[in-house]
């Protein structure tokens, strides 16, 4: 309700459904067809994990933008979720301003997560230990799968959840080449979105953990 209550005021957002278990989740999104569904992880009847599969999942014909709602404690469950589709990831305390942020980003079909949640949670992929995130390629990783350097720089910051905006700013981009080459590492990695591109990213050893 208070998710609700907050995006049903923001300009350009409707609210035009709410569910109160994961089976009226997936009877309503399929009905109303909604740009954006938010999902949590933990619902009565059907968990969130196979909401998400069923919305998005490898094999739906016409998937949605699912947002998964968590919190910290949830972390075995990111690398389920990404794979059944999830396109990002919310806290749920998470501020009104990036609640409505991460909405707009999907309907736009882009994802947003939080920093903190793109540290702690796809650090995870790896089991990685605990620290200060720095940037560590993996031999041959980043070769195999044809990433120039300023596309591995790219995608070492989208695993750390950097937004396109801030990388521009690291990496002196402009806002729309930064756009491009994500295009081209999607491509490259045949990732849907740039959460798929971070996991890549943790998975593979661009990015890892240091005590």
């Amino acid at each position: 309700m208070g998710f609700s209550l907050i995006l049903g005021v923001q300009p350009g957002i409707t609210v035009v459904g709410e569910a109160a278990d994961g089976v009226e989740c997936i009877e309503l999104a399929r009905r109303l067809r909604p740009r954006v569904v938010l999902a949590d992880i933990r619902m009565p009847r059907l968990d969130g994990l196979e909401v998400v599969r069923q919305l998005a999942g490898p094999g739906v014909a016409d998937p949605l933008n699912v947002v998964v709602i968590t919190t910290f404690d949830q972390d075995d469950y990111v690398r389920t979720a990404l794979r059944n589709g999830a396109c990002g990831f919310l806290l749920k305390d998470a501020s009104p301003d990036l609640l409505v942020e991460a909405v707009q980003a999907a309907a736009r079909g882009d994802a947003l997560v939080s920093p903190a949640v793109t540290v702690r949670l796809l650090r995870r992929l790896e089991a990685t230990e605990r620290g200060t995130v720095r940037a560590l390629e993996a031999p041959g990783a980043s070769d195999a799968a044809g990433l120039s350097e300023r596309e591995r720089d790219i995608v070492r910051l989208v695993a750390v959840g950097r937004t396109n905006q801030e990388i521009g700013d690291e990496l002196f981009l402009s806002l729309s080449t930064v756009k491009t080459y994500l295009g081209r590492i999607q491509t490259k990695l045949n990732a849907r979105n740039r959460v798929e591109v971070a996991a890549w990213a943790w998975e593979h050893g661009a990015v890892r953990g240091s005590g």
